[in-house]
This record gives C-alpha cells, structure tokens and sequence, in this order.
C-alpha cells in the first residue's frame, strides 16, 4: 500500500499559488487513476483506490502547510504504511521552474511543511517528488512568492511542471523509485 501526500494549504486563497504543487499533482493523479479524493479524516481529505493493482491512498492534508506531518502520520500509523511507501510531493524554491527532482530519502530543506511531516514521521527516510518553483528575485519577499498568485507568464510551465510530477509519482508505484528517478530526474519543461 501506497500513501501519496501533496502538500498545500486547504484554504481557497491558495489554489493556484506555488505552495500548492502537491495538491495540484495529487489532483492530476486523482482525474488519471479514477481515484476520488472525498472521504474525510485523519485532519485531511483522501480516497482510496488503485494504481496497477497496488493499493493506494491520496491525501491532501487539511491542517496549514507547517502542520502537514501530523496528518501524514495519522494516517501512516492507522494504515500502518512503511515508509518507503510514503511519497510526499511539494513545492521547491531550490529547483528552477520546470524541473522536478524525485528522492528516496533527504532532508527537509527549508520547506516548512516537510520539515512537519520528517518530525511527525521522526525519519527522513520516505520518497519525495520536489516540484521546482525558482526563487523570488528579492529573497526578502518569500513568503509572497509562494502564497502569491502565479503570473501568466509562469502559469504554464508550472503547470507542465506539475503534469510531471504526478507522471513521475505514477511511475513510482508502477515501476519502483529507482527506475523513476532514473527516468525523471534531469527532465525539464
């Protein structure tokens, strides 16, 4: 069994913001796999199904992006998932604007709700799928760029960017991580 984590905000006034990478890929991987995200519980909305007759769970937690990981761990705890099995998708301002970066295992960066979730999990031993947003061109302005509305400009790489990572994501449960990464990481939109 699969756990398959986006992060994001559950507020409206965050769809369409860089922060919210996860939620649109496991939103991707939702419309694709026939998986309906409507059950609600463990602080999160999810829904069960399957990805080539693995069972899988998509989870978009409801708690604020710093509190992600204690609905990760809820879940991973009453479903008594490896983790190996859990794979979290986020937002990276280290990686440009159309690169995604898959990972067995890593730190948490400087990204506020996978440190949540590595604390919560107390490991950082779990697969990540890291979707590149860039940085800002002023570093003092953060926390704007990525709670901020994304300029058309931008829009459809991100967007492209996101495709891919649920692609990628897919292709995990499908095929196993090594083969992911070997045939995603280094792609660019």
């Amino acid at each position: 069994m699969y756990l398959i984590v986006g992060l994001g905000n559950p507020e409206n006034e965050y769809n369409g913001t860089r922060h919210n990478m996860g939620f649109d890929a496991v939103n991707i991987i939702s419309k694709e796999t026939g998986i309906q995200i409507n059950k609600k519980g463990f602080k999160s909305i999810y829904g069960v199904g399957e990805i080539e007759n693995e069972k899988v769970i998509l989870v978009k937690p409801q708690t604020y992006m710093n509190l992600s990981g204690e609905a990760v761990s809820q879940i991973r705890n009453f479903y008594k998932i490896e983790n190996n099995k859990i794979i979290v998708i986020y937002d990276d301002i280290d990686l440009e604007i159309g690169e995604i970066r898959i990972r067995n295992h890593g730190s948490s960066g400087t990204h506020n709700g996978m440190k949540s979730v590595v604390e919560n999990l107390a490991t950082n031993e779990f697969p990540r799928v890291r979707v590149g947003i860039g940085k800002p061109d002023n570093s003092s302005d953060l926390i704007n760029y990525v709670i901020g509305k994304i300029p058309k400009e931008e829009r459809d790489k991100l967007e492209k960017c996101v495709q891919l990572a649920a692609e990628a994501t897919i292709n995990i449960v499908k095929y196993g991580i090594t083969k992911a990464m070997n045939e995603f990481n280094g792609r660019k939109i």
